[in-house]
């Protein structure tokens, strides 16, 4: 007779759809400061995203996946790496971003389509994000081992999306973190769609993380709407790694209340009806109530946090959209250390076509 496993992993939740506790908070509840600026960033990000919207579809910037939906995990994910650690992104970790150092300038470049977004200035070991499904896992372990090897006490954070946990680069990634007892991190954040890929039919497990179990590393799944829970496993899984003990898979189930991107028409797809009842479920306004509840939040001082997040987006936009293109010579300038020489005839000829583009860099 043939036998099936269960493969069991514990999920962590501590508010309610609407901000009230459950029960016991965990140790993170209680540094006020930590969760007030979660939240201060978690409104900056939303506010990023919604003017990076209106910017695209006014051809003022290139397609753009929202983050709309990830905010509250993502943050977790900033507030728990240290200055150290490196971040590997997939693309839509605004959040994570914006904690790390990386400026509002810098997302609209690379969104707008120029590689200079890509340079983290403030964070120049973070990877840049990466749009190909998945790859950047098989980077995520490469940086770890580089860790190990050396015997530094830092850890990597790399986020996918479900439908990333369908290809070979995320299950040969974890399985190497398992046998090689690497300190990274992996993040699976679980918003129920691979663009128009239900999750309910994109794997036949029960749960994303239980793919951890294969690869011999600990699997935890959070409400990724659930600040708490969510800081709490960050914390958590990093001081582990970081002191040897290896990596874990973190499955943070949220929805993504957008579309896909700027490119796609999520109602083909999905209901108004099943869209609605995820915004009741919205980490952003949860954390909200929860601040209003316990005393540490008020309609005036959410009036000037809409102002000020309001102000410094418009100030970045400013200057965005005053800056000069790179010339057309960068699209060969930064693809190799040192320029092949069956292109360099190529590149003189685009410098000699486009005025300027003889002094393009990067070679």
């Amino acid at each position: 007779m043939r036998q099936y496993h269960d493969f069991h992993v514990d999920s962590t939740r501590y508010l309610d759809d609407h901000g009230n506790a459950l029960g016991d908070l965990p140790p993170q509840a209680e540094d006020t400061e930590r969760t007030l600026a979660a939240y201060r960033n978690m409104v900056l990000t939303r506010t990023f995203d919604a003017k990076t919207i209106a910017l695209q579809r006014t051809g003022k910037c290139g397609t753009y996946p929202s983050v709309l939906g990830h905010e509250v995990i993502g943050t977790a994910i900033g507030q728990s790496l240290a200055k150290t650690d490196v971040f590997v992104p997939y693309y839509r970790d605004q959040a994570v971003h914006i904690l790390r150092g990386a400026t509002l300038l810098e997302l609209l470049l690379y969104w707008g389509g120029d590689e200079r977004g890509s340079a983290w200035k403030n964070c120049p070991e973070d990877l840049p994000i990466a749009v190909p499904i998945a790859t950047q896992c098989c980077h995520a372990v490469g940086v770890a081992s580089a860790f190990r090897i050396r015997g530094e006490d830092r850890a990597v954070v790399c986020c996918v999306g479900d439908g990333g946990t369908s290809k070979g680069d995320f299950l040969e990634s974890i399985n190497l973190a398992g046998a090689w007892h690497l300190p990274v991190v992996f993040v699976v954040i679980n918003n129920q769609w691979a663009i128009s890929t239900p999750r309910a039919i994109q794997t036949g497990a029960e749960t994303i993380a239980q793919k951890a179990i294969s690869a011999g590393l600990p699997g935890h799944i959070v409400d990724g709407n659930d600040y708490f829970a969510a800081v709490e496993a960050l914390d958590t899984a990093l001081d582990r790694a970081r002191a040897g003990k290896g990596g874990a898979v973190i499955e943070a189930v949220t929805y993504r209340l957008g579309d896909h991107t700027t490119a796609d028409d999520a109602t083909r797809y999905r209901s108004a009806e099943e869209l609605k009842k995820a915004w009741e479920k919205d980490g952003v306004k949860r954390l909200q109530n929860y601040l209003h509840n316990t005393g540490f939040w008020s309609p005036d001082k959410e009036k000037a946090l809409q102002a000020e997040c309001k102000q410094t987006v418009e100030k970045a936009v400013e200057v965005y959209l005053a800056t000069d293109p790179e010339p057309p010579t960068a699209m060969l300038d930064f693809l190799f250390e040192s320029l092949p020489a069956a292109l360099v005839g190529q590149r003189e000829r685009i410098a000699a076509k486009f005025r300027g583009g003889a002094s393009g860099g990067g070679q």
